[in-house]
């Protein structure tokens, strides 16, 4: 019997990605966000999350992916790590998928940059791929 794991979904650019279900706390609309002077350009600012302080990393800045048109406004996945939480803003939400653990591989070869140090592998779906994110890497910015 194969093991499944719960992934939460999100889309950036036309990549579709996942994080471990039990590390997100919620997925969230657009929030406004104060600008952090001196920040790693990967910060897009702080959000006020029912008065606890949120830093929201622009994960298409963290994979190297053009930015986000302006009539677009990101979405927001919050995650927890040792730290507190931290915003992961996302093009859109997808769903919350149970996955089969036959169904992962390593990285795909074709992945590049950025993005492939902070995919940890892929389930391969019906018609596409789910790459896993590795949440601890794409929050530690001063790597970036």
């Amino acid at each position: 019997m194969s093991v499944r794991q719960q992934l939460c979904t999100f889309f950036l650019d036309d990549l579709y990605f996942g994080v471990e279900v039990q590390k997100v706390q919620e997925v969230i609309r657009y929030q406004e966000m104060t600008r952090v002077p001196l920040a790693q350009p990967v910060v897009r600012g702080l959000i006020n999350l029912r008065g606890q302080i949120v830093t929201a990393i622009d994960m298409r800045r963290r994979l190297g992916l053009p930015a986000l048109s302006a009539d677009r406004l990101p979405m927001n996945v919050v995650i927890r790590t040792d730290d507190g939480p931290v915003s992961l803003l996302v093009d859109e939400i997808g769903d919350v998928l149970e996955v089969d653990e036959d169904a992962y591989d390593a990285p795909p070869e074709t992945l590049r940059g950025p993005t492939r140090d902070l995919i940890k592998g892929a389930y391969k779906l019906n018609g596409r791929l789910l790459l896993t994110l590795d949440s601890d890497r794409a929050v530690n910015v001063t790597a970036s």
